[in-house]
Formats: C-alpha cells, sequence, structure tokens
C-alpha cells in the first residue's frame, strides 16, 4: 500500500514507533542530525563499537550523492527520482539538482512515518522546478511510478536514485527484479546511481566487522539489513551500463581533488546509464 502526500496537505500526525531503531533515524544520527531517539542513538553507539569507519561511510555517502547529482546534471538530466529519501539533511537531491539547473524537477519516495513528518521541507523547490514526495514502500513499484508520473515525464530521461535502500532488500533476487521493474519504464539517456552496504575485505575494510554491525543492528529489531560484496552490487546494474570506476567505495568515486589519500569506507557506488542500444 502507499500513501501518496500532496503539498499543503494536513493530517494526523503519522505512528512513529520509538521502541526499536530505525535505518533512517541511525543513518542521521551517524551524519550528527537530531532527528532520531534514544534507542537509534544506542543502536548506533553499539554499531560505532564495532566498525567505527560507520560515521565516515555515512559522511562520504552523502558526499557521493552530492558528486553524483551534479554529473548526471551536467550530463543534462534535469528530473530525478530518489528512492529510500532518509531524513532531511545539507544538501539534499533537490538543493543540490536545483543549484545545478533550477528547473530540475524532484520526486522523494520513502516509506519511514518521521520522513513523511518533515516531508514539507523537502517540498522547498525553486520556482522555476518541482518537489513532490510519495510516502510508499519502494517494492510496490507500481504506485511508485504511478506517483512520480504526476511530476516526472517517463519519456524523457529520469536519474533513479537508490543510496543506501537496496541493502534493506534482503533477497538478491528481490532485489535485482526490483530495480529491472523500474528501469524498464525509464527512457535511454537515464542514470541509475546506487550506494550500498559492502562486505568486502580489503587493506582497509574489515568484512567480518561489517557482518558482525549488520548483526548488532538486526539484533536490536532494526530495519533488515543485507551487505553485498563488491561483485553482488556490480550484478544490480545488469540493466544499465556501468561508468567509470564502476562500483567502488563511495568516497573513491570520481572524488573532488585533495592533496590527501582518499579513505575507503564500506559503502560502495556506482552510475550507470540506460542504453537499450548499447
Amino acid at each position: 500500500m502507499s500513501e501518496e502526500f500532496m503539498p499543503g496537505e494536513s493530517g494526523p500526525e503519522p505512528a512513529i514507533d520509538t521502541t526499536v531503531p530505525h535505518s533512517a533515524r541511525v543513518w542521521d544520527f551517524w551524519l550528527g542530525g537530531k532527528d532520531n531517539y534514544p534507542v537509534d542513538r544506542e543502536a548506533g553507539e553499539a554499531v560505532l563499537r564495532v566498525l567505527p569507519v560507520i560515521a565516515k561511510s555515512a559522511q562520504n555517502d552523502r558526499a557521493f550523492l552530492g558528486r553524483a547529482v551534479r554529473f548526471v546534471s551536467s550530463q543534462g538530466i534535469r528530473q530525478f527520482l530518489d528512492l529510500g529519501t532518509g531524513l532531511p539533511t545539507v544538501d539534499n537531491t533537490h538543493e543540490v539538482a536545483q543549484r545545478a539547473a533550477p528547473e530540475s524537477r524532484i520526486v522523494y519516495v520513502d516509506n519511514d512515518p518521521l520522513v513523511l513528518s518533515h516531508a514539507r521541507a523537502l517540498l522547498t523547490s525553486t520556482p522555476e522546478g518541482v518537489c513532490d514526495y510519495i510516502q510508499a514502500d519502494i517494492r510496490d513499484t507500481a504506485a511508485v511510478l504511478a506517483g512520480a508520473a504526476r511530476t516526472l515525464d517517463f519519456d524523457r530521461p529520469v536519474a533513479l536514485m537508490m543510496l543506501g535502500v537496496l541493502n534493506h532488500v534482503v533477497d538478491d533476487e528481490e532485489a535485482r527484479r526490483l530495480v529491472a521493474d523500474l528501469l524498464k519504464e525509464l527512457a535511454d539517456g537515464s542514470y541509475l546511481v546506487i550506494s550500498h552496504t559492502c562486505d568486502a575485505t580489503t587493506d582497509e575494510l574489515d568484512g567480518e566487522a561489517m557482518r558482525r554491525a549488520v548483526r548488532e543492528v538486526m539484533d536490536r529489531g532494526g530495519t533488515p539489513i543485507r551487505a553485498r560484496s563488491p561483485e553482488q552490487i556490480a550484478e544490480l546494474f545488469d540493466r544499465a551500463r556501468l561508468l567509470e570506476p564502476g562500483v567502488v567505495s563511495c568516497s573513491r568515486w570520481r572524488p573532488d581533488p585533495s592533496p590527501w589519500p582518499v579513505p575507503e569506507v564500506p559503502h560502495f557506488a556506482g552510475v550507470a546509464i540506460v542504453s537499450r542500444s548499447a
């Protein structure tokens, strides 16, 4: 089921369960936000004890969002469908996109009641552009696409943003099918942007620590999480053409120039273009 949120709409306050941690609120805690509860902070602190790099990972994932949106905007994209929106913070998709092109149109989708309560903050569009919000489960692709079509023209290219959301679809086949169902409705020249919790074991990353962190959240009743390998994340892009540098740590996807080494963090990401003729 889905519930569409209309600008200016009023209604009963959404029910928020503060007895179990929620991924959006824990993420907000790692980003230094205030839209979280003691249960979320306890879960976040427990994960930090097992995987101290996770807060840096959250910050780098937010920075990746900005670079990815700026990149696809530079390629002429003016429409964005952002699934698994999360809580409003600095430089949300619409802010980055409309800074580059004020006429950009953005649709956010999430199923967390707390995100719904903040939806009006997500709808502060430029006069030239549009922002909308859909309260829906991303697995209900028909409802998502029907709601998004109110704002977006699917005959023209769209950037499909799926940052930190497919790791909550624990079945591999379901995750791949979900992406495929969405991509088949997008026009050629659209872009797919994914970031995903990664359990890679490298010189910088401890894959077992990530698996312990996932178990910590799950044992506390939090949102289910499936960490995947870089190869499994790359499979999510099967219906699109991955762009260089492929699936890498989100901190290392076309990083801004810096004199300092770029750290590897356990959130991997990639950007692909939809081209059925390729």
